[in-house]
């Protein structure tokens, strides 16, 4: 990943969203992404060229975007029409995204769009995200990574957040090897980073 004076950017000779430049790179904001604020916390995660990342929670393709200024391809999922709306339009700019519309509970319905993948990045407001994890392991090659960005408000809106995260690390254990446990404040209140390889 790309650091210039201490801001993240991605490749770019132009805006996509509004976002800032910064000497012919792409400004990545922690406030708007948690793949960024994961970097910004000292967790990044390296994106070489030949990377493939499938994407679940794709939403309108802020971090989608910065993702594919690194690698080789992103599958994203998204279920909502409004956001795959500006999904679709950034796929038709940018020939490495492949924009699927489709619900992250459910992936056997768009399994056969898609290939075993270096790198599963989660970002999903669900009371189910550690099955759709589990679900998701299919798709990850051995020795791959899981970024799960556990929204713990949308799995219980009382219980601590600490507590909730607990539960679904033991949830997708048998799939795969907690590396880190990052919280993602002051960037994303409540939410949880669980950085993660795959098991055989």
């Amino acid at each position: 990943m790309i650091w210039i004076n201490g801001v993240l950017v991605s490749p770019g000779d132009r805006s996509l969203y509004g976002e800032r430049m910064l000497r012919g790179h792409r400004v990545w904001d922690p406030y708007r992404s948690k793949f960024a604020a994961l970097a910004h916390l000292g967790y990044g995660v390296d994106l070489p060229p030949s990377l493939r990342v499938l994407y679940l929670g794709a939403a309108h393709g802020t971090t989608v975007s910065h993702i594919a200024d690194y690698v080789e391809c992103v599958y994203a999922v998204e279920i909502a029409p409004r956001p795959m709306q500006d999904l679709l339009s950034l796929a038709r700019q940018r020939g490495n995204i492949v924009s699927i519309m489709g619900d992250a509970t459910r992936p056997e319905e768009y399994a056969p769009l898609l290939e075993r993948v270096d790198l599963l990045y989660q970002d999903v407001a669900s009371p189910c995200q550690a099955e759709i994890a589990s679900a998701h392991r299919v798709f990850l090659k051995e020795g791959g990574l899981l970024l799960l960005m556990v929204k713990t408000r949308s799995i219980d809106t009382t219980a601590d957040p600490d507590e909730v995260t607990r539960g679904v690390i033991e949830e997708i254990s048998p799939s795969y090897r907690l590396k880190a446990v990052v919280p993602l404040d002051p960037y994303h209140r409540d939410h949880r980073a669980l950085v993660c390889e795959g098991v055989k």
